[in-house]
């Protein structure tokens, strides 16, 4: 039976403001699919589903040495992050940390650091924008941003990333307008910048504790170790960035050992992730196999070229250079075989279930 079309009618026709309505009310606006899960398309006809499904359960479940599973199936779905997450990890972790550098040098000697600071502050300034843009585009529509601030939980990584997203883009402009200024709106400026560096620790870090939040095997089992990985990788990507672009030799002599220590910090951070994972050997798999391991080791590599090239005696330009592009290359990766790590662990259809079964994960924490 065909359903009964209901013609438009108006309502409150004596008002002000008359409605008129088909009985729905949808608002076509509101109603359009947009963000990343609506790219989501169906795998087949319902036939061929129903056709799957009925062979599936015509088997029982093998009872195999490395365990049991449900039916082979993989119990969580794919992440439906995009490349521009992974790039939103890489410029955030750029923004926040190119903050607390500034806050340091700010710290030390604020008059004689005054040009790295200016460029520090620019840096978070395009940086904070690139970000919001990143977000807003993953959402699909800008006010879904808006909304996530209409709480404050402190529980939740991505509202709390959300406020400190905005709170970057609040303090880093007025810091960059005012900081060097005399008087009471150059103190202003030096608060601000203070408190730039603070919002920008967190916007460095807050991405590994919300990835790790999430009940994907590989990233729940490191989720000790992501913030600090994020936050040494962001040191590092400010380091690289500066030996690539920056050719004042007065401001590389402050970035250049703060992006060592960070890429240091980075691959140490690394291997203790990868140990992390391991302790359930099915969860640790996606770093020994596959395009996400590959992913992986090719990062840690160039991370660790760069560090040498960095150490090498001499002041080359294309050395500095050299390093600089070698360790963008390595931060970005890292963050790209994350999101590769974590797309392998979710298809794995053993993963979740060896995990829960060893009672690792967040198991201990309930």
């Amino acid at each position: 039976m065909r359903p009964l079309l209901v013609p438009p009618s108006t309502r409150y026709d004596d008002s002000v403001n008359p409605v008129t309505t088909d009985g729905r009310d949808v608002d076509p606006d509101l109603g359009t699919l947009s963000g990343e899960g609506s790219s989501q398309r169906s795998s087949g006809s319902t036939d061929d589903h129903l056709k799957l499904v009925d062979q599936t359960w015509q088997r029982h479940p093998d009872e195999q040495d490395n365990g049991t599973t449900y039916y082979e199936r993989p119990l969580l779905k794919l992440p439906v992050w995009e490349w521009v997450i992974p790039f939103y990890y890489y410029v955030g972790g750029l923004t926040g940390a190119s903050l607390v550098l500034s806050a340091a040098a700010q710290l030390r000697d604020a008059e004689g650091n005054r040009s790295l600071i200016k460029r520090c502050h620019w840096i978070a300034f395009a940086g904070s924008g690139v970000s919001a843009a990143c977000l807003i585009y993953d959402l699909g529509r800008p006010e879904r941003f808006l909304n996530m601030l209409r709480v404050f939980r402190p529980t939740s990584a991505m509202n709390m990333g959300a406020w400190i997203l905005s709170g970057v883009g609040a303090t880093a402009p007025v810091a960059l307008l005012l900081q060097g200024r005399g008087g009471f709106f150059g103190a202003i400026g030096g608060a601000f910048g203070y408190l730039a560096g603070l919002f920008g620790a967190g916007l460095a870090t807050y991405t590994g504790v919300l990835a790790s939040s999430s009940a994907v095997p590989v990233w729940q089992q490191s989720r000790r170790a992501m913030p600090i990985l994020f936050g040494a990788a962001a040191a590092g990507s400010v380091g690289s960035f500066f030996n690539a672009v920056v050719d004042n030799r007065q401001e590389r002599s402050f970035t250049e050992a703060f992006g060592i220590v960070g890429q240091i910090a980075e691959l140490g951070a690394g291997y203790v992730m990868e140990q992390q994972a391991s302790e359930v050997e099915r969860v640790g798999r996606p770093f020994r196999e596959g395009v996400s391991s590959v992913m992986w080791k090719t990062a840690a590599a160039l991370t660790a070229i760069s560090v040498v090239a960095n150490l090498i005696p001499g002041k080359s330009k294309t050395k500095r250079i050299a390093a600089g592009v070698l360790g963008t290359a390595g931060s970005l990766l890292m963050r790209l075989s994350i999101e590769q790590l974590g797309k392998a662990s979710s298809m794995d259809a053993r993963a979740s279930f060896q995990q829960q079964r060893a009672g690792k994960g967040a198991a201990e924490v309930v």
